[in-house]
C-alpha cells in the first residue's frame, strides 16, 4: 500500500512521456507504472487526469534575505524578501528546491581583516533558512575579492560537507576576484570535484563605459546595456573558459545575456570542455528596448538585458542544447526601493520572479515553440539537479528519487496578476503576461504543500541539501 498514489497524469520521465501512475511511500517515489499496474490501495489517491506530472522545479539562482545596497535604494537596511516569503512563492510556482548563496561579503573580510571560515558562514546561512522555508534549499558558496589562501584551503572541507558549487564575480568592486586568485580557486575546486558558478563581465569594459557615459551625459538607467554590454560578455566568457581549460574545472555561467555568450559556451562545448549556461526567464521575453518604457528598469537584472537578437539567441540556445538551464536570479524587493535608482550606477538589480519561471518558460517554449515536455523538464529541473549535484535525488521521476512533483495544467490559461502572486512585493514585471498553462499542485518529498490555490505546507518542511557533482558533468559537456 502506498502513502500517496498519483493516477492518470501525463508523467514526464527521462525515457518517455505517457499516461502513468506514480506510487509514493514516505518521502520517496517507489514505483512508476502503466495505468492499473500499481497496487490500487493508497493512503491518498490524486486524480491527475488532464495534468502533466513533472519533477518539482529547481531554482538554481536566488538571492533571498540579503541586504540590498543603499546606492540602489536610497534607504538603509533594505533586504530582499526572506526565506519564508520566497519559498512560499516558489511553492506556488511549482518549485521544490531553491539554490541560494552563502558567503562572507563583509567589508572586514573583503579588506583582508578578520574573516570567518567557510563552515562558519555556511552554518550561519543555514540558520537563516532552517524552519523558515517551505521548500528544500542549498547554497552556492561565494568567494569574493582577493580571496585569502586560508579560505582557498577550506574548499575541500566545504565540498566534503556537501557544498558542490562556488560562485565568483569578475566585476563589481570590491567583490570582483582578480584573475590570479581565480587561477588558484579554479584549480582547488577542480581538485575536489566541484563546479564553478561564474558571473562573467569584463571589469575594465564595465568601468570604462560607466565613466564614458557619465562624461557624455548618458548615464540614465535605460542605458545599462551600454555598460554591461556584449563585448564585455564576450571577453569575460572567453577568458573564464580559457582559465577553466588550464585548471580543468567545470564552469556554470549564470545569467548568460548575449549572443556572444551563447557562442562562447557552444564553442567550448564543441571542444569537449564541461561548460554550461543559464538563462533568466526575464531575458527570454524583454529586451533593452523595454528599459525606456515608464518604470522600465523594473525588468532589470544584472548584467543587463540586451537586444532582440540576444534574446533570440538565448531562446535558440535553450531549444537546441547550447544552454542548459533557466533561472530567475530571484531578488525581490518592493517597488519603491526597486525603482529609486535611475542611473547606470544606481538601478536596483533583480525582480519578483521565483513564482513565474515555470509557467512563463512553458509558454515560451512548449506552447509557442513546440519544445518537448522532456526538454522542458530538463531546463527547469533535471539539468540544474545534474549540474549542481542534486541528481538523482532531485530532478527526476523514478524509483528512489525524492517525491518532489508538480502537477501542471496545460489547459489552464491564466493571465498573471499581482493579486495572484505570493511574494512579499507590490509589483510584478509579469503583470498581464498570458500563460498557456499553470502549476496547480506542488508536492515536496511526498507531502502536498500547495493544493487548489492554497498553501498547505509548513515553513519547517524545507531541508538543507548536501550535494555532490557526478564525474561525467565535470569531465565533459554531459547535459
Amino acid at each position: 500500500m502506498f502513502d500517496l498514489l498519483i493516477k492518470g497524469g501525463q508523467v514526464v520521465t527521462p525515457h518517455t512521456v505517457a499516461e502513468m501512475d506514480v506510487g509514493i511511500q514516505g518521502e520517496k517515489i517507489v514505483a512508476v507504472g502503466w495505468p492499473g499496474t500499481l497496487a490500487a490501495e493508497a493512503g491518498r489517491i490524486i486524480d491527475a487526469r488532464g495534468k502533466i506530472v513533472m519533477p518539482g522545479g529547481i531554482e538554481p539562482h536566488a538571492h533571498i534575505g540579503i541586504p540590498v545596497p543603499q546606492q540602489w535604494t536610497g534607504l538603509p537596511e533594505v533586504m530582499t524578501q526572506p526565506p519564508e516569503a520566497a519559498s512560499r512563492a516558489a511553492a506556488f510556482g511549482g518549485v521544490t528546491t531553491i539554490v541560494d548563496f552563502a558567503g562572507d561579503l563583509s567589508l572586514r573580510a573583503l579588506e583582508g581583516g578578520e574573516r570567518s571560515s567557510i563552515m562558519q558562514v555556511l552554518e550561519r546561512r543555514r540558520e537563516v533558512f532552517r524552519t523558515h522555508c517551505y521548500t528544500d534549499f542549498t547554497f552556492h558558496y561565494i568567494l569574493a575579492g582577493a580571496v585569502a589562501p586560508e579560505t582557498v584551503g577550506e574548499i575541500g572541507e566545504a565540498v566534503q560537507e556537501g557544498v558542490a558549487s562556488f560562485k565568483i564575480f569578475t566585476t563589481f568592486h570590491p567583490i570582483r576576484v582578480p584573475y590570479g586568485h581565480l587561477w588558484s580557486i579554479f584549480a582547488e575546486v577542480a581538485k575536489h570535484g566541484a563546479i564553478m558558478a561564474v558571473h562573467a563581465e569584463e571589469d575594465e569594459i564595465v568601468r570604462y563605459m560607466t565613466e564614458k557615459l557619465k562624461r557624455e551625459g548618458r548615464a540614465q538607467g535605460y542605458n545599462l546595456h551600454l555598460v554591461h554590454n556584449n563585448l564585455s560578455e564576450d571577453l569575460a566568457f572567453r577568458n573564464i573558459i580559457r582559465l577553466a581549460k588550464h585548471t580543468g574545472v567545470a564552469v556554470y555561467f549564470v545569467h548568460t545575456t548575449a549572443k556572444e555568450g551563447v557562442a562562447a559556451i557552444a564553442e567550448a562545448r564543441s571542444q569537449g570542455q564541461p561548460v554550461y549556461g543559464e538563462a533568466l526567464h526575464n531575458y527570454l521575453h524583454f529586451t533593452c528596448e523595454d528599459y525606456k518604457k515608464p518604470g522600465g528598469t523594473a525588468i532589470h537584472t544584472y548584467p543587463a538585458l540586451k537586444y532582440p537578437e540576444d534574446r533570440d539567441a538565448l531562446l535558440a540556445g535553450l531549444m537546441d542544447g547550447r544552454l542548459a538551464t533557466t533561472a530567475t536570479d530571484e531578488y525581490t524587493t518592493y517597488k519603491k526601493p526597486k525603482l529609486w535608482g535611475d542611473t547606470i550606477e544606481t538601478v536596483c538589480g533583480g525582480h519578483n520572479g521565483i513564482e513565474t519561471r515555470l509557467p512563463v518558460t512553458y509558454t515560451k517554449f512548449v506552447a509557442e515553440r513546440g519544445m518537448s515536455l522532456q526538454r522542458f523538464v530538463e531546463i527547469t529541473s533535471t539539468n540544474a539537479a545534474k549540474l549542481l549535484g542534486l541528481y538523482p535525488q532531485k530532478g527526476v521521476i523514478q524509483p528512489g528519487s525524492d517525491a518532489d512533483l508538480v502537477l501542471f495544467d496545460p489547459h489552464l490559461k491564466k493571465t498573471i496578476t499581482l493579486a495572484d502572486l505570493h511574494a512579499d512585493s507590490d509589483y510584478s514585471i509579469w503583470e498581464g503576461f498570458e500563460c498557456a498553462g499553470y502549476p496547480v499542485m506542488t508536492i515536496l518529498r511526498g507531502k502536498v504543500i500547495v493544493e487548489h490555490g492554497k498553501l498547505v505546507g509548513s515553513s519547517s518542511d524545507g531541508r538543507w541539501l548536501k550535494r555532490r557533482v557526478a564525474g561525467d558533468i565535470l569531465a565533459r559537456p554531459a547535459v
